[in-house]
């Protein structure tokens, strides 16, 4: 596998392409990307608040005259940590997929701070732990929501000065409109969330087949650097394991589910041991839940927040997070 460094900033894939990494990649702590020629550039991804994209922003400047001048942002999916800093990338056409669009608005910044001022107040027991724990770090005062003024369906060409830039609806997978950035001929992909590395996947829409097929799309690309949404810069190898893995736990929950044993069982069931190393283990709960759904033909929506109960609970009982101590 190739190596890249991974370490919080930006890192310079050569040829004015970069990457923003934010180690360890788990909840909010997300990726993006930058692709420049000559005065040029188009940003891939905003981060989850106003003080992390500025700092972004501010490291790409110093890096590159061209990011003066972004003209295209593209968001690869509604989930707040890859869009929740558009309002400060000014001027620039805001690029997602159709879905991802309608996604967007169905959960605004206000949500999230709300749940927030729930748990910090103490009024949600260990679930509120666990979001402090997990989004604790991030501030989600004063973001305005900042929607898509361009939306596609299918492929999207864009151009950067003189390097084509091609954009892939993949989803629904990750989310309802999940999209990957391809650069050909600097052989550069960003995948969005369609890739967590060192980290376990969260399925929050499916079918899992089509991430699997975004998998294998990537897998078949003429690529060298694969940025992930979550985790360090990978290559192909890193895109198969995540593959592997939604294959193998698609796998393990259909047979629990033909056995009828209940999703939060069938959770706590399935070995995770060929992925100990990976962070945010606690996902299988809502993996297993989509998949359960997606089995029995069910178009609901998830309920989000027993969701992230149920996860509460099982970080608890493991020890994650810091959670099972004391």
């Amino acid at each position: 596998m190739s190596t890249w460094h991974y370490q919080k900033g930006l890192q310079d894939l050569g040829n004015g392409i970069y990457a923003y990494l934010q180690p360890d990649g788990s909840w909010g702590w997300s990726n993006a990307g930058l692709i420049c020629d000559g005065e040029q550039s188009l940003l891939v991804d905003t981060l989850f608040d106003l003080n992390l994209t500025r700092d972004m922003l501010d490291a790409m400047r110093r890096a590159t005259r061209a990011a003066e001048n972004i003209g295209s942002l593209v968001n690869t999916h509604a989930n707040g940590d890859h869009c929740w800093g558009n309002q400060l990338v000014e001027g620039a056409d805001i690029v997602a997929s159709k879905a991802a669009a309608e996604e967007m608005a169905e959960v605004p910044p206000e949500m999230l701070a709300q749940m927030m001022a729930g748990a910090g107040a103490g009024a949600m027991g260990p679930l509120g732990d666990y979001i402090l724990k997990v989004f604790g770090a991030f501030s989600f005062d004063d973001i305005t929501a900042t929607p898509p003024t361009t939306t596609f369906e299918g492929e999207l060409e864009r151009s950067v000065g003189d390097k084509r830039v091609l954009l892939y609806e993949v989803g629904p997978a990750h989310t309802r409109g999940d999209v990957i950035v391809h650069v050909p001929d600097d052989r550069v992909v960003f995948t969005g969330d369609i890739l967590f590395v060192e980290g376990h996947p969260i399925i929050w829409a499916g079918p899992v087949g089509n991430w699997i097929k975004a998998c294998q799309r990537i897998i078949d690309m003429d690529v060298e650097a694969v940025v992930p949404g979550h985790g360090p810069i990978t290559d192909k190898a890193g895109v198969a394991e995540v593959k592997g893995y939604l294959e193998y736990i698609s796998a393990e929950a259909r047979k629990r589910f033909d056995a009828g044993q209940p999703a939060a069982e069938a959770a706590r069931d399935i070995a995770l041991d060929d992925y100990s190393s990976w962070g945010d283990s606690e996902r299988i709960v809502v993996n297993v839940s989509t998949l359960y759904r997606e089995f029995a033909g069910d178009d609901a929506a998830a309920d989000i927040v027993a969701l992230f109960t149920e996860m509460s609970a099982l970080a608890h009982e493991r020890g994650l997070h810091g959670l099972g101590q004391g």
